[in-house]
């Protein structure tokens, strides 16, 4: 598919950098929340599948991450965060007045996508989360109960069954490869709390897609998480020997067939 183009934005606290993924006559807009430490960059593949689907496709780099302002991924509030997504929809819906819009959230994104759904619900056709911080997560509390947080990077090895993503990872030089700072972990700890008491989205339909064997987001901690915001309603797709990044597995296809298939299900008929 064609390049993306670069929109820069004003954030709540700095420049935020949007790549935007266009369609020649979309039928609906498509808003790609991306995870910790990395870029929008990493959804080109997914972006594709999308814009093949009709959609016009929009993806920021939060605050300290990829080409957008900011102390290498500290956020220090997660609220900000969702605010500079909601501006986001702001410029897809300015450019393609009155189509739906689905928000599409991975990782640390699903966190961000969760709590906007809670925010600005009424504005959302459907929520897609992929492997989302959400529920019962222990890493941000184990690693500041410790007097300094170690230097130790996600392992490339743990985003997908096929070698080549942990390669391509490694080798980005918009993707941070250093330790988890403690702004950010206190950001976590926060968010998980505010997502947990918010409240569910209601009548929003909500796609929740987990590899069986996440270590990084493991799964038992995020069910509880997801079925308290989705008040138990959300259509699932667990897959088995998958690992956190399922738009980057080995079983991609199948992946982006069920995204689709649901999409399919709750948009407008064109």
């Amino acid at each position: 598919m064609a390049d993306a183009r670069e929109h820069v934005l004003t954030g709540t606290l700095g420049t935020i950098s949007v790549r935007a993924w266009q369609h020649p006559e979309p039928r609906y807009l498509a808003l790609v929340v991306h995870g910790y430490g990395e870029h929008s960059g990493r959804y080109g593949e997914l972006a594709g599948v999308l814009a093949g689907h009709g959609a016009a496709v929009y993806a920021p780099d939060h605050r300290g991450h990829g080409r957008s302002a900011g102390e290498r991924v500290v956020i220090e509030d997660f609220e900000d965060v969702v605010t500079d997504v909601h501006a986001v929809a702001g410029l897809a819906r300015a450019a393609h007045p009155g189509l739906p819009l689905v928000l599409v959230g991975h990782s640390m994104g699903g966190l961000i996508a969760a709590r906007h759904a809670q925010r600005y619900g009424d504005g959302l056709t459907a929520l897609v989360l992929s492997g989302p911080v959400i529920g019962a997560w222990e890493l941000p509390g184990r690693l500041l109960a410790l007097p300094e947080v170690p230097d130790t990077p996600v392992s490339p090895a743990a985003l997908s069954r096929d070698p080549a993503v942990g390669a391509a990872y490694s080798a980005d030089p918009l993707v941070w490869h250093g330790p988890m700072k403690r702004p950010t972990l206190e950001a976590f700890v926060r968010t998980l709390e505010t997502v947990d008491k918010g409240g569910d989205v209601g009548a929003l339909p909500v796609l929740w897609l987990h590899g069986a064997d996440d270590r990084l987001v493991p799964l038992p901690g995020s069910r509880p998480g997801v079925e308290r915001l989705t008040g138990g309603r959300a259509a699932e797709r667990i897959y088995a020997g998958a690992r956190h990044e399922v738009f980057h597995e080995t079983n991609r296809a199948q992946v982006f067939a069920d995204v689709t298939r649901f999409l399919d299900g709750v948009l407008p008929r064109p």
